[in-house]
């Protein structure tokens, strides 16, 4: 049965997080990596002003659906860094 690109973006979880200057980098369990510069996306400012160390404190919500920074308090989804996927 065909796996609508929806259904597809739905089910994928994150993996890994890292920074490169000031883009975010997310591993996806089915092989993609997504690219978010932080300049660009006026709602993760957040995340852009946050110290390298705190940006460094993750941790990934269960099965993967989300990033959460506790030293933050704030976190992302892994469907909305999808719906930014044509920024990168």
């Amino acid at each position: 049965m065909p796996t609508s690109p929806a259904t597809a973006s739905a089910e994928a979880a994150a993996t890994a997080v890292e920074f490169a200057d000031d883009t975010l980098i997310v591993s996806l369990d089915d092989g993609r990596e997504l690219r978010v510069p932080l300049d660009r996306v006026s709602w993760l400012g957040w995340l852009r002003a946050a110290a390298p160390e705190q940006r460094a404190n993750w941790t990934l919500e269960p099965r993967g659906f989300a990033v959460y920074w506790p030293d933050l308090d704030d976190g992302i989804e892994v469907r909305h860094l999808l719906s930014l996927a044509r920024l990168a």
